[in-house]
């Protein structure tokens, strides 16, 4: 961190044009965080929390304030994290968080613009295929896991994801029963706060009535007891249905890892195979940004998606 103090020192003199530039950044990030939660962005301010954690680790438990974060000070960072491991796309996630962080307190007046990651990577580099065929889900779907409950259950979440369009995990265990009225399933992306409309069928309801009745508020059967935390539940399912999936996708002869990201991925490439227009599906998620993605999303028209996720579904 000694160089870090080094590098910011240099710099002070001609950093008093914009206001209170003396501000932690670690206090306004923890105050972007806030808001973040208070509007219900929960996963998002999560992402936020593991960024600024990792920024001070890297700053050792001092302080950075605002006029700190400077193009070297990141250009540090970056090799500090490449040291540690992480992939170009790990250390772009990081960056782009705490560039939307600086930027915000920039346009609030708190400090000068010296566009801080200007040297950094922060694209993201395109990943391995993820999009599973229809042939592969019709496979999944007729696995017979009787004898492996564990993974019999993993595989009936993974269907309903699929069934829901790429719904993921956590938006999945935090349904609740209320968002099921008149044969549609309503919800907000906890990533973006997006509102979606989903038409229930009766392949969702066959898998739920293989289940006993959640005695929760929660719809389906990952949050199931009144007595024990909700995020507890939550994230216990999840690693143990991530470990199955594993088990599930190697019975079928998968050489990649199955998760839910094959689900979303799978159903926009097999929308994409089936005649739906690029207008409304974007290639198998194959955009630089999900942002583009939900561009597209937004400005669906519900009942083209509904007749779409029919005609998936009962290609199974």
């Amino acid at each position: 961190m000694a160089s870090i103090k080094v590098i910011a020192a240099g710099n002070r003199s001609g950093n008093q044009g914009a206001g209170r530039s003396d501000l932690s950044f670690f206090t306004f990030m923890d105050s972007v965080i806030s808001r973040l939660k208070l509007m219900g962005r929960l996963r998002t301010s999560e992402t936020y929390t593991a960024a600024r954690n990792s920024l001070g680790r890297f700053a050792g438990g001092c302080d950075i304030r605002l006029d700190e974060v400077t193009p070297e000070m990141m250009e540090m960072y970056q090799a500090h994290l490449s040291s540690r491991g992480l992939v170009p796309n790990s250390i772009s996630f990081h960056m782009r968080i705490l560039r939307a962080v600086y930027n915000r307190a920039r346009d609030n007046g708190l400090v000068d613009d010296r566009r801080p990651f200007r040297h950094v990577y922060t694209g993201i580099e395109k990943t391995r295929k993820r999009a599973l065929s229809l042939a592969v889900i019709r496979s999944i779907r007729n696995l017979n896991l009787a004898c492996d409950p564990e993974a019999d259950y993993a595989r009936d979440i993974f269907l309903l994801s699929f069934y829901f369009r790429g719904m993921s995990f956590v938006d999945m265990a935090f349904l609740l029963k209320t968002d099921l009225s008149h044969g549609y399933l309503t919800y907000r992306r906890r990533k973006t706060g997006q509102r979606l409309t989903i038409k229930w069928t009766g392949e969702m309801t066959d898998i739920l009535r293989k289940y006993p009745a959640n005695p929760t508020d929660y719809l389906l059967p990952i949050i199931t007891s009144a007595s024990s935390s909700p995020l507890r539940q939550y994230r216990l399912r999840q690693y143990r249905v991530n470990r199955a999936l594993k088990e599930v996708g190697q019975k079928v002869g998968l050489q990649q890892p199955l998760t839910f990201y094959c689900s979303r991925h799978s159903w926009a490439s097999i929308a994409k195979a089936k005649g739906v227009p690029l207008g409304v599906i974007s290639d198998g998620l194959g955009h630089d940004s999900e942002l583009t993605t939900q561009i597209y999303l937004s400005t669906l028209d519900i009942s083209a998606v509904d007749r779409a996720n029919a005609r998936i579904i009962k290609s199974l």
